[in-house]
């Protein structure tokens, strides 16, 4: 039996185990990158070193947007053209992609680098932070090119049938990275430097197996220098198969902007390194989600592609379960070991402990219904609805989020802020239960008339 006949006779629970697995060690594990971060900081350095990584955030959203217009739309057309049978323009976009994100790169770390003082003011960085955020940042331009290639060119093993491989480029580069934190900051005594130090060389080395792979003759792909010279029309293409998931991480950027200034405004310091430890253990329980949408989406599309409904509708409502029980586990350590969490990162700071568990508590209160709304937007993009899924994703990031974050604090003040994510988590879950709800009823119809 081949994959595509597995994915319409195949048992559900089985194929969603199988196809969301590798991915879901890949992103748990790419969220530890961040979180390894600011909790060996919090330890070595202190508060006011979360605080400077948390404003350096969204220039690296902006540095992992980036890399999706660039490895996401090429992975794209990559996928197209070998469904085609036409392997040598495949080759063609891949060595556009590796020139491309190798210029991408250049022109990023050198604005990064000479508008850096700029940037971190825009994005919150206090007299106090700046230092550790400037140390910070500019160790993480310098290396972005081993990001850039690491990430992007790991799209396309991906996209040739390696998600195994794919998993294992992550797993290298996070498992490193714990390993070199406490090294270089407690051995070396690096301070900041040494979490940014440890976080390029783990991104190097994910290069480095990317590339090896490549080069080892082990790929469907192969890397000709001929295909380096750039195609306009291959270019464009890149661009706009990559544009949205581009443009949802530049407004990421822009909302973390915005929730930084909020933060610094209402709070101060303390409040930027508190929301910066909840920010990264919320992505530490949505990242699991993310990699069950990833083995959800091509059973749901297969299955209404072949109008076989009831198969859609079982494997997303398994993928709600399973997303649901994850928020779910978050939401209870949240309002049972706040604490204890906070004290993982800096367990000396008795104000950072207080003022970040009472965060915590308050910004995922809505945690358990971010499941389903997370997947009920997958669904809608792997039936080909690309508008729905669009409105899902940006309501709770983007157009909820924003009004809260200006509205909610002004009547709340810090406590305004904190509760703008919850806020929007509500709203745009209650949005994905009315436009799923209406989309059953047009499934039903469906399966009724090829009764």
């Amino acid at each position: 039996m081949n994959r595509a006949e597995e994915l319409g006779t195949g048992k559900i629970g089985s194929l969603l185990s199988k196809f969301s697995l590798p991915a879901i060690v890949g992103m748990v594990v790419n969220s530890l990158y961040n979180v390894a971060d600011r909790a060996f900081v919090g330890k070595g350095v202190g508060s006011l070193a979360i605080a400077g990584i948390t404003v350096s955030f969204p220039v690296m959203l902006v540095l992992m947007g980036f890399g999706m217009l660039i490895g996401l739309g090429a992975n794209s057309l990559i996928s197209i053209r070998l469904g085609e049978k036409k392997k040598s323009e495949a080759e063609l976009i891949l060595g556009n992609s590796i020139v491309l994100l190798i210029i991408v790169t250049i022109l990023l770390t050198t604005g990064g680098l000479i508008f850096l003082k700029p940037l971190l003011d825009l994005f919150g960085a206090s007299p106090s932070v700046l230092p550790y955020a400037s140390s910070y940042l500019k160790i993480i331009l310098i290396g972005s090119i081993f990001q850039h290639v690491g990430f992007g060119m790991n799209n396309f093993i991906r996209g040739e049938g390696n998600p195994k491989v794919a998993m294992f480029t992550m797993l290298i580069g996070g498992i490193l990275n714990i390993i070199l934190d406490p090294l270089f900051i407690f051995v070396f005594k690096w301070g900041i430097e040494g979490a940014a130090a440890a976080t390029v060389i783990s991104q190097m080395v994910s290069a480095i197996w990317v590339l090896s792979y490549y080069f080892s003759g082990k790929s469907l792909l192969k890397i000709h220098f001929k295909n380096f010279k750039l195609n306009w029309n291959v270019v464009k293409s890149i661009f706009v198969l990559g544009s949205a998931p581009f443009s949802m991480q530049i407004a990421a950027s822009m909302v973390n902007t915005l929730l930084n200034k909020q933060l610094s405004y209402h709070g101060g310091d303390l409040a930027l390194s508190a929301m910066g430890i909840v920010f990264s253990i919320g992505m530490l329980f949505l990242m699991p989600i993310f990699g069950i949408n990833q083995g959800a989406q091509p059973i749901i599309g297969y299955n209404y592609g072949a109008r076989q409904f009831n198969r859609v509708k079982k494997t997303h409502l398994l993928a709600s379960v399973a997303a649901t029980v994850i928020t779910t586990t978050g939401f209870f350590a949240a309002i049972f070991l706040p604490e204890v969490i906070i004290g993982f990162f800096n367990s000396d700071d008795s104000d950072l402990i207080e003022l970040g568990s009472h965060a915590m508590r308050i910004f995922l209160s809505m945690f358990p219904i971010v499941g389903f709304q997370i997947v009920t937007s997958n669904y809608f993009q792997a039936v080909g609805k690309p508008h729905q899924a669009m409105l899902l994703s940006l309501s709770r990031q983007v157009l909820l989020l924003i009004p809260f974050l200006f509205i909610l604090p002004g009547i709340w003040g810090l406590n305004g802020v904190f509760a703008s994510g919850p806020a929007a988590d509500f709203g745009a879950s209650l949005l994905a239960g009315t436009l799923f709800y209406f989309e059953m009823k047009s499934l039903q119809r469906k399966h009724d008339a090829t009764e």
